[in-house]
């Protein structure tokens, strides 16, 4: 065998041990067991004042929230919803397939071992015991029948006070203890959002291309942040159906972008005031990462 044949096996061997492998920073989190500082403040939202509006706030969230099942090339979070919640997240992204009188939450052909009634008692209980939060939830719908996904939501939430279906952009005052439901497209309960970025920008081949692309939507976030819709940006990313960025699943990104996302919101620390990007969808957060979010709201 020619010299010139071992490279690609070096290639794959190397990446094999790159894909096993955990991160170990606070940045990027693919252990599935939370560890918080006795210190932690879980409910960071105490914090915000009533009186703001909703769209003035910052919010760490979760890319395709549920998505802990299916393998490496569909996985997008490690921690299961609770432990989502306590570490700040406050942004849920959810597709939905309505199936009889049942919507299971999915990412493509995978089920996600839970329904979306699962995951507002989750929620539910969440915010029964710290009252000061507010949770956002985008649901997508995933089956034929979209059109009935807003009639099954609505039923499945019944007229319960504790969620927010109004189109109105509500202060922090009034949601909170309260799912708020975000809308856009097919689902019409909730505040409308804008969104930064389309589904083909989360096609990665080259990592460097991705951070420049997330700075133009962290720009255009700051830009149309505090009007009468929610601003929504995915740091997501993945590379798989690309050629060149075929070996880059959803975790790998992450691995490699979050580091990176968490430096450069940092140096807006000595901005006064602080900017405002809305919501910020990420996989696979680490806890500095999402507290590095957080303090964006504290001027």
């Amino acid at each position: 065998m020619k010299a010139g044949h071992k490279c690609p096996l070096l290639y794959f061997t190397l990446l094999s041990v790159t894909m096993w492998c955990h991160g170990k920073d606070g940045f990027f989190n693919d252990d599935g067991n939370l560890v918080l500082p006795g210190s932690y403040d879980v409910p960071w939202m105490a914090g915000i004042e009533n009186f703001r509006t909703l769209s003035l706030i910052t919010l760490p969230g979760s890319h395709e929230s549920m998505a802990l099942h299916g393998g490496p090339e569909v996985e997008c979070q490690s921690w299961h919803l609770k432990d989502q919640l306590r570490a700040g997240i406050r942004f849920l992204d959810l597709k939905v397939f309505g199936l009889g009188d049942t919507l299971y939450v999915m990412h493509g052909v995978f089920y996600q071992q839970i329904t979306l009634k699962d995951v507002l008692d989750t929620v539910r209980a969440f915010l029964s015991e710290f009252k000061t939060e507010a949770v956002l939830i985008r649901i997508q719908p995933e089956s034929f029948e979209k059109n009935t996904v807003n009639q099954m939501v609505q039923s499945l939430i019944g007229n319960d006070p504790n969620v927010w279906l109004k189109s109105d952009m509500p202060n922090m005052g009034q949601i909170r203890g309260k799912i708020v439901l975000i809308q856009k497209s097919t689902f019409t309960l909730g505040i409308p959002f804008i969104e930064t970025n389309g589904e083909s920008v989360k096609e990665v081949s080259n990592v460097k291309a991705k951070d420049n692309r997330i700075i133009k939507q962290l720009n255009q976030a700051n830009e149309a942040y505090g009007g009468d819709n929610a601003v929504l940006t995915y740091t997501s990313g993945s590379g798989l159906g690309t050629f060149f960025g075929m070996f880059l699943t959803p975790k790998r990104v992450a691995e490699r972008v979050n580091p990176w996302l968490n430096q450069y919101i940092r140096q807006f620390y000595a901005n006064k005031p602080r900017p405002c990007f809305g919501i910020i969808a990420m996989d696979f957060p680490g806890i500095d990462l999402i507290q590095t979010v957080i303090n964006l709201n504290w001027w």
